[in-house]
This record gives C-alpha cells, structure tokens and sequence, in this order.
C-alpha cells in the first residue's frame, strides 16, 4: 500500500492510498459495503489520471489504482478495522485473480 500525500501535513480523516496491481474501480466494485471513492474530493479522473496525484509525482500505475477513505465524526473504532479487514481481504483476491 502507499500513502498519496504527506503523511504529516494532511486534512484529518482524509485518506488517499494506492494498491500496486489493483485497479481503483475494481476495488470499489468489490467493496459496496465500504464508501470509498476513486477519484479525489476536488475533481475526477479518467483515463488521464489524477492531475493532484500526478502533481506530487506519483507513478501513473498508482494513479490507477488509488482510492480515498473518509472518516466522519461518527465513525466507530470497529467500523475501521472492519473497512481494513475487507480491504486486505479484496486486494489479496484481486491480485490472485490477475493474471
């Protein structure tokens, strides 16, 4: 996994991570209990990537595949490590099934 952006200067419960091998719509599609988004709160992305990702210099290939998380004020201890655990568990299905 690698973190887009600064991991100190950035807004609170905002995250923008990409998956090496994972396209970011074939991980959305695999995760409709999860709110996650592939394109960044400002804007979106289509075949030409990301021009915030592309700005701080991340690798098209990663580009393709990032996806970004919300936190709310709401948001429980538990309903985070549930999205983690359903996070690794579609990433590792997704890269078995790529060719």
């Amino acid at each position: 996994m690698h973190v887009n952006g600064s991991r100190e200067h950035r807004l609170a419960g905002n995250l923008n991570v990409s998956f090496e091998r994972v396209e970011g719509d074939a991980l959305m599609v695999a995760l409709p209990d999860l709110a996650l988004s592939a394109a960044s709160a400002c804007g979106s992305h289509g075949p030409a990537g990301s021009h915030v990702l592309e700005a701080i210099g991340t690798p098209w290939e990663l580009e393709q595949s990032a996806v970004r998380f919300g936190l709310g004020r709401f948001t429980t201890e538990d309903e985070v490590d549930y999205a983690a655990a359903r996070v690794i568990e579609v990433v590792r299905q997704l890269r078995a099934d790529r060719p």
